[in-house]
C-alpha cells in the first residue's frame, strides 16, 4: 500500500532537528550555534528554537563557553544495550509532557500489517483516555486516530480496509458510507489536524495528527470529554506543534 508524500511541519522540524543532532555529533568538543547555522544551512530564527527543543529532550547539552555537545538521552540511545528500552521511555517522557501541554490523553498508533494499533499513550487522573468500548482495529472508520492513518494510504489500501472492516454505525454520527468516508479521507489536508466528533464515542472528541518516519504509517492523537469540545481545535494545534518531537523520538 502506497503512501501520499505530503510532507508537514513536523516532518520538516524533525528533519531539520536530525541535521542539526547529526552536526553536533560529528565535533566531539562541541560547535557554536554560528557554526551549526552554517554547517546546517539553517537561519538563525529556524536553528534557535530547535536547539531549545534539544535542550529540553536530552539530545544536546550546552558547556560552558556556550557551544554545543550531545546531550544523555542521545547517549543512552546510542547504547546497543536497552536501546529499545531507552527509546520507549523517552517516548513516553516526551509523551506525558505533551499531554500536560494540551490537557488531554494522547496517543501514538501505527498502521501495521493492515491494523490499526495503539503503541503507546499517555493519560492521567484528570485527562483520562478514550474507553475503548469497540476494538480500535475494527473502527477505524469512526476515530481520528483510524481516519488519519488511512488518510495516509493510497486509494486502493484505503479500499482493501474499508473491505476487510465494514464500516458500522457506532453513534448518530458514525460514516457508513463507503463512499462517503473515501471522499472525505481523499479531500484531507495532510497538514489540518483529522478530527473525530463524538463519531466513535458519544462524549468525547478526538484530533490527530500524521508522524509518518520512513515507510511507517503513524499519527498522534488526542481526546477530549465532550464537555471540553470547545478546546479541541487549539489542543489540536498544539499537538500539530508539537509532533516533531514525537517523530524525532521516533526516528533516533
Amino acid at each position: 500500500m502506497a503512501l501520499q508524500h505530503k510532507p508537514t511541519a513536523p516532518h520538516h522540524s524533525a528533519q531539520h532537528a536530525l541535521r542539526v543532532l547529526e552536526t553536533v555529533a560529528r565535533h566531539s568538543t562541541g560547535i557554536t550555534d554560528t557554526e551549526l547555522a552554517r554547517q546546517t544551512g539553517l537561519t538563525r530564527e529556524r536553528l534557535t528554537p530547535l536547539l531549545r527543543m534539544l535542550r529540553r529532550e536530552g539530545y544536546v547539552e550546552q558547556v560552558a563557553d556556550g557551544a554545543y555537545v550531545t546531550g544523555e538521552a542521545l547517549a543512552r540511545l546510542g547504547s546497543a544495550h536497552g536501546r529499545e528500552q531507552a527509546q520507549r521511555e523517552k517516548l513516553q517522557r516526551t509523551l506525558d509532557r505533551l499531554r500536560d501541554s494540551v490537557g488531554a490523553a494522547v496517543y501514538i498508533s501505527r498502521y501495521v500489517d493492515g491494523e490499526v494499533s495503539v503503541t503507546q499513550y499517555a493519560d492521567s487522573p484528570a485527562t483520562p483516555k478514550v474507553n475503548e468500548w469497540v476494538d480500535f482495529r475494527f473502527s477505524a472508520h469512526a476515530t481520528a486516530t483510524g481516519k488519519s492513518l488511512l488518510t495516509q494510504l493510497d486509494h486502493a489500501g484505503r479500499r482493501d480496509h474499508l473491505a476487510r472492516h465494514k464500516p458500522v454505525r457506532l453513534t448518530s454520527r458514525t460514516i457508513t458510507s463507503d463512499k462517503v468516508l473515501l471522499s472525505r479521507l481523499e479531500s484531507q489536508p495532510p497538514t489540518v489536524p483529522v478530527l473525530d466528533l463524538q463519531e466513535y464515542a458519544i462524549g468525547t472528541v478526538c484530533a490527530a495528527v500524521p508522524i509518518t518516519a520512513g515507510s511507517a504509517v503513524g499519527c498522534l492523537a488526542l481526546s477530549l470529554p465532550v464537555e471540553h469540545a470547545h478546546r479541541l481545535r487549539r489542543a489540536a494545534d498544539t499537538l500539530n506543534r508539537n509532533a516533531a518531537q514525537v517523530l524525532l523520538s521516533l526516528a533516533i
